[in-house]
C-alpha cells in the first residue's frame, strides 16, 4: 500500500506513548491518524518519530483548531502551519470538525456546535473554500457530537444537521467523516433516532468513519453521553457500525479514536480487530437510541 493512499482498512490514533513500540514491532495495522496540532513545532522529537513511522503506515490528519464555523473566519496562522505540516508529511487524508472554538482572538479548548442556519452554512463554506484552496486538496468534514438542545427560535430557522452537510459538500466538493459515536451520542443527548440519523445522511460521501469510546454524567437528573474518548468503544455503537456499513455498500478507512485515558497499544489493537471482524462479518440487526 502507498505511503500516500488511506486503505480501506482499520486504524488507530497515533500516540506519543506508542511511538517506539510500533517502530520496534511494526504492528499490523492499517494506518495512523495524527492531530496535526501535535506537529505544528519546527523540529524535535515528534517529527522524527512520525516520519520513521510513515516510512511502513499512511498517515491521516485529523484536525481540532481550524475553527470552520467561526464567523471571523480561519485563523490565519493555524492555516499557515497545518499547511506546512501537511507540506512536510504528505498524510494521504486530511480532516477537521464541523465546530467552531476562537471567536475575537479568543480561543476555547473545546468544539462547540455551529448553529444550523443559511448565515452559518455561508461561513463554513467560505472556511472550507479557503482551507482547501490553502491545502490544495479536498479535506473530510466530522459531524459533531452535542450535549445540549438550541434555542427555540433558533430552531425554527435551522437547517437539519443531515442538510446542512449535504449542502456543504455540494458547495465545496469535500467529503465526509462520519463519526459513529458522535452520533449515538447526540442522538442519545438529543432524544432522536440514530437510525433515522443515519438513513438522511449523505453517506456516499463519506471517506472515513471514526470509532470511539464515550462517558456517561448525570446533569439535572438525566443522563447526559459525553464523547471523551476515554474508553472502548460500547455494543450499540459497534451495531451502529455495522449497520451503517450495510448501508454504505462500500469499503472506507475505520479509525478507532482514543485520547483520554489512553491504554496500552494492544488494547487499541484488540478495537481494531473487532472492527475488521465486523467488515467482514456484518450484523443486520436494529439499535434502538431513544
Amino acid at each position: 500500500m502507498p505511503r500516500n493512499t488511506l486503505p480501506n482498512s482499520v486504524g488507530v490514533g497515533l500516540k506519543a506513548q506508542h511511538y517506539q513500540e510500533i517502530i520496534d514491532t511494526q504492528p499490523d495495522i492499517g494506518w495512523f491518524e495524527v492531530h496535526p496540532e501535535n506537529y505544528m513545532g519546527d523540529g524535535g522529537l515528534p517529527h522524527y518519530f512520525l516520519s520513521e513511522i510513515h516510512k511502513h503506515y499512511p498517515l491521516s490528519m485529523h484536525g481540532v483548531g481550524l475553527s470552520l464555523g467561526s464567523a471571523e473566519g480561519v485563523d490565519p496562522e493555524h492555516l499557515n502551519a497545518l499547511a506546512k505540516v501537511v507540506k512536510r508529511h504528505q498524510p494521504a487524508q486530511v480532516s477537521e470538525h464541523l465546530a467552531w472554538s476562537h471567536s475575537n482572538s479568543i480561543f476555547l479548548n473545546d468544539l462547540l456546535p455551529v448553529p444550523y442556519t443559511d448565515e452559518f452554512l455561508n461561513i463554513v463554506i467560505n472556511n472550507i473554500n479557503k482551507v482547501q484552496d490553502k491545502l490544495q486538496r479536498t479535506i473530510l468534514i466530522e459531524n459533531p457530537s452535542v450535549y445540549l438542545g438550541i434555542e427555540l427560535e433558533l430552531k425554527t430557522k435551522a437547517i437539519s444537521e443531515t442538510d446542512f452537510l449535504r449542502e456543504i459538500v455540494r458547495q465545496t466538493g469535500c467529503g465526509l467523516l462520519l463519526d459513529i459515536n458522535n452520533v449515538y451520542v447526540s442522538a442519545n443527548n438529543q432524544k432522536y433516532d440514530c437510525n433515522e440519523y443515519m438513513n438522511d445522511y449523505p453517506l456516499e460521501h463519506v471517506g472515513e468513519i471514526h470509532l470511539a469510546g464515550h462517558a456517561q454524567d448525570i446533569i439535572d437528573n438525566e443522563t447526559v453521553l459525553i464523547d471523551d474518548h476515554g474508553s472502548a468503544i460500547i455494543d450499540d455503537v459497534w451495531q451502529l457500525f455495522s449497520e451503517t456499513l450495510e448501508r454504505i455498500q462500500k469499503p472506507v478507512p475505520v479509525l478507532i479514536e482514543w485520547d483520554t485515558n489512553i491504554p496500552d497499544f494492544s488494547i487499541l489493537l484488540g478495537e481494531a480487530k473487532k472492527a475488521e471482524k465486523i467488515m467482514t462479518d456484518l450484523s443486520l440487526e436494529r439499535v434502538n437510541c431513544e
